[in-house]
Parts: structure tokens; sequence; C-alpha cells
């Protein structure tokens, strides 16, 4: 079966007693790796003990499919279910879990971890259609899921913050559930002894060349600024940013960017309608914006919204690659914001 996002907290807490097998798969390989833990301690709260986790290459099941189903049904020397646990896995792993869910004399709890997996992958199929098996995407995290590993990691330190801090890092973080939860206790180091995280604090935390690189991204497409995007897009690839994570910002800026140029279609200054955003606009970005207020109709935003939500859903459904998307798109946008 296919688990639907908004029941995978409850299921991964409490997994339904006769799935025996769950494929995570998807682009964020953090959360995969977060929700694949989480699953395995429901069976074995040690994962330290040899005899009960068994890690198998993916090479190994996809050289010799039976040893899958031949581990699964294997007795653990001390006694107690096993997990076994795939990583790496892809579509040449098929035949293997074919194999195991033929088989019916097993207890183990397998663990298969798919990044980059697409819903249309042979494995993400067959676990979604099997009746003992559940298959979960895994793919970066939204504005409020990014919200809320950010203040329940800083919760764990006694720490609040401050929403413009909590903007700046929804804005910056989100390519990876690992890397976003790592900037946050990084962030708590930072604030130790503190009540209440700031702007500032954050800022000093993770603002750094990657998150920079990817503001002069998204403003070197709005603002038809080629060579300024051209470099940032460099920037960020050699800084492995997810460009989901990138696709993501974006269309946020592209929806704030919408809020803006139609109250100026409506007879607003432009100055005023940016500062009536909220969060506000950061003053460093100020002067940028307005200059993208002042050339983008609300029509013209539209588009860019329509393209740039077109490419983060090819990114996420299909296999597609990501970095070409990002660049074609984001081009695409500084094409529009070249016309007169």
């Amino acid at each position: 079966m296919k688990i639907a996002d908004r029941s995978v907290d409850g299921f991964l807490k409490r997994p339904d007693a006769k799935i025996r097998a769950v494929l995570f798969y998807g682009s964020d390989l953090g959360l995969i790796r977060e929700r694949a833990t989480q699953i395995a301690k429901t069976v074995l709260p040690d994962l330290s003990d040899p005899f009960r986790l068994v890690e198998l290459p993916a090479k190994s099941v996809r050289d010799d499919p039976a040893r899958l189903a031949d581990e699964a049904a294997a007795i653990a020397f001390t006694g107690g279910r096993k997990v076994v646990w795939i990583k790496d896995a892809g579509d040449g792993a098929t035949d293997a879990a074919e194999s195991l869910f033929a088989q019916s004399g097993w207890d183990a709890l397998v663990i298969v971890e798919g990044p980059e997996l697409s819903t249309r992958s042979k494995l993400v199929e067959l676990f979604a259609e099997d009746d003992t098996a559940a298959a979960i995407g895994c793919y970066p995290d939204r504005e409020a899921a990014i919200e809320r590993v950010v203040e329940e990691t800083l919760a764990l330190h006694g720490l609040e913050i401050a929403p413009d801090a909590l903007a700046f890092m929804s804005e910056h973080l989100g390519g990876d559930r690992g890397v976003t939860r790592a900037e946050a206790e990084k962030l708590a180091l930072f604030c130790a002894g503190q009540k209440t995280v700031t702007r500032a604090d954050a800022m000093a935390a993770i603002g750094d060349s990657a998150a920079v690189g990817m503001d002069d991204a998204i403003a070197g497409a709005f603002e038809g600024d080629s060579v300024k995007l051209s470099r940032a897009l460099g920037r960020l690839r050699g800084e492995g940013i997810s460009p989901v994570a990138i696709l993501t910002a974006a269309q946020r800026h592209a929806q704030r960017l919408h809020l803006v140029a139609s109250a100026v279609a409506d007879g607003a200054p432009a100055l005023s309608a940016i500062r009536s955003l909220r969060p506000p606009v950061f003053f460093e970005a100020a002067a940028s914006f307005e200059r993208q207020a002042r050339r983008w109709s609300p029509a013209l935003v539209g588009r860019a919204i329509s393209l740039l939500t077109e490419a983060d859903l090819r990114c996420r459904s299909t296999g597609s690659p990501a970095q070409a998307l990002l660049g074609q798109v984001l081009q695409a946008i500084g094409g529009l914001a070249r016309r007169p």
C-alpha cells in the first residue's frame, strides 16, 4: 500500500501489524534515513544488535534475488524479530522484492531505502500494490514542516525562536531533513544560554554562502540578470544544494512578488506594498524586490509561478534531471523579466 503524507507520522509510530516490508523513496535522503530509523526502532530499539539487524548491500540482492527472502526468513541467533535493511536500492532490487513477497514463512521487518526513485519506478509500484508492504515518499519539506522541525529541535534546548528568525530559517533550509535538523542543532549551540533566537542569530549561524547563493539565484532570475543567475547556480551546484529546495524558495518568492505586483497594479506605491508583506522583506533584499515589483505585472508573475510549479512537480515525481530543470525554469523566468 501507499501511505499518504498525512498518515505517515502515525504509521511510523504504530505500524500496521500486517506490514512486513517498507520502502522509503524520494529525493530527501535525510528524511528517508530518519523515517527508516524510526520504524526500525519499533521492532529493534537497539540498532547496534548484530544478531537482529542485518544490512544488505543493494548490489548483493540485485545479483542474488533469493538472498533477501533467505535473510528475512532466517531466525535470529538470540531470538526476537529481525530487521533486514537495504540502503541505496534501485529498480534492480525488484526481483528480490518479488521473491520475498512470494514467500510466506518470514517475520522480519524489511526496510528498503530508495533515494531518487520516482513514483513510477517498478520497485515503488510493487511495494504500493502489495498488502503486506508499504511505500512512503520522502521529499524536501515545505515551509510549515521546516518550521515545525526547527521549533521542535530548538525547544529541546529550551529555546524559542522569533518569527522573523523562523522565516529566515524556512527560506534557507528544506532541501534535506537531516540538514535542517543539523542546522537547527548548530543554531541551538550558537544560542546556548539565551531564551530566544533572533534573526541576527539565525543569519550568523546558518547565513553561509549557500544561503546567499540561493538569494542571488532567485534575484538574478526575477531581475533578468542572466550573468548573476548563472554564477549563483554554479555556486549552489558546488555547495550541493538541492534543486528542489531552490525551487521551493523561488515559488515562495514569486507568491510574495505576486501580492506586491497586484497591489501596484491597483495603484499602491511599490514601497508601501513591499512594506506590507509579512514576514517583511529583509532589508538586504529590499532594493532588488522593489526593482522586481516595478518590472513584473500580476499576469507575468502568474506565468512564472506556473513554470515553477510545473518544474517542482516534475522534479518530485518523474525522476527528471533536477539540476537541468532548475536551470531551465530560472532562465525562462529571466527571459520573462527581460521583456519590455
